[in-house]
């Protein structure tokens, strides 16, 4: 199934009387424009009535395109929820069996925030680094924060045989527990809000435990402007945290790692960083480094490419579902653009060929015309 017939499966939230537009219609335009480049209502409506001939070949259009109003009004009404289990099924098949590392990671909606609103609409994201693939997103509840909605984003993805990465603040005993219960290995990464935790393994790393070569990893790097060394260090559970660690699901070892940066006229500075894992210690700590490079991968190709190339940031959209529907709208289209390979170019630049060759846009939509 394309994403387009997924996304009939959405009640429409209107009175009858009132559906002068089909709701399958505004759905198919809103995402069509927005892989196209429109970043508003208005310019979504513009593209769509800009090309309402090529539209009426695929869907209803017994009035036309939808004004900017319309659009507006349709997706402040629309069950934020409806949208974004269309999206997960759309990507649950697009994903097949997920591999590899799985980050964990939450981003605002600057956009989203106006006045004195408390604070913006917050999307916890499921990154697959190395497919390069979203595997589902959650909206953070107003009145909480991310503790509470990965565990909710964790029960709409299989991530059996799969390494998930979080932050800090997603180190939780339940979160590993949950993550453990579907056969998935975890990276957490530990900081101060597990005080004690942190100073033992601190301590323990401290004290320089004797470690086998395969626990040892280091890694030189250059960009930037900058020289960095990256040392990882893999230890089994310490005995003064054998106790502790019986609470935690899994899990197996901890790690250290050491970031040493050196930049021309400048001292050098370091940073030393903390995680618990379920991997076994003997696993190599090369494939451990691998997974706590790959999770900023969320922040490089999925958060960054909406802030740059979708221009969500930028977006203003503050009333009802608005601000949650055209964030799951944008990252739908993201998706799309990050899938399509033939064409060797930027997002930026898929996003104007898209709008520029309707044969394209056709192409990224999976559908013929």
């Amino acid at each position: 199934m394309s994403l387009l017939q997924h996304l009939q499966s959405i009640e429409d939230p209107r009175l009858h009387r009132t559906r002068r537009h089909d709701l399958q219609s505004i759905l198919a335009v809103a995402l069509c424009a927005t892989i196209a480049g429109a970043d508003n209502w208005v310019e979504v409506a513009e593209f769509g009535q800009l090309h309402q001939d090529w539209f009426a070949r695929f869907v209803p259009l017994p009035s036309g395109v939808a004004s900017h109003d319309t659009f507006a009004r349709v997706f402040r009404m629309l069950d934020a929820r409806q949208l974004e289990l269309a999206c997960q099924q759309w990507l649950r098949q697009l994903a097949g069996q997920v591999q590899g590392t799985v980050a964990i990671d939450g981003k605002s909606v600057r956009g989203s925030r106006k006045g004195d609103a408390p604070r913006a609409l917050h999307m916890v994201s499921a990154w697959a680094a190395d497919m390069g693939l979203l595997l589902g997103q959650c909206k953070v509840d107003g009145k909480s924060n991310e503790i509470t909605a990965i565990p909710q984003l964790l029960r709409l993805l299989h991530l059996k045989g799969c390494i998930v990465t979080i932050d800090a603040i997603g180190c939780q005993k339940d979160i590993a527990a949950q993550l453990h219960a579907h056969g998935a290995d975890y990276i957490l990464s530990l900081k101060a809000n597990q005080r004690h935790m942190h100073a033992v393994v601190q301590k323990h790393f401290e004290t320089d435990p004797g470690l086998p070569s395969q626990s040892i990893y280091v890694e030189s790097l250059k960009g930037h402007g900058r020289q960095e060394l990256r040392s990882y260090r893999v230890s089994p559970i310490p005995e003064a945290l054998q106790r502790a660690a019986t609470h935690w699901s899994g899990l197996s070892c901890v790690v250290q790692v050491t970031r040493q940066r050196k930049q021309p006229g400048q001292d050098a500075s370091q940073e030393v960083s903390y995680y618990l894992s379920s991997l076994p210690a003997h696993t190599g700590a090369d494939v451990l480094a691998h997974s706590i490079r790959a999770h900023w991968s969320v922040e490089n190709n999925l958060h960054w490419s909406l802030d740059v190339a979708m221009r969500e940031d930028a977006a203003q959209s503050y009333k009802d579902q608005g601000p949650h529907n055209q964030s799951l709208l944008r990252r739908m289209a993201l998706q799309m653009l990050k899938s399509d390979t033939s064409v060797k170019v930027g997002l930026q630049a898929k996003r104007k060929r898209a709008g520029w060759h309707l044969d394209y846009l056709a192409h990224i939509l999976g559908i013929k015309i």
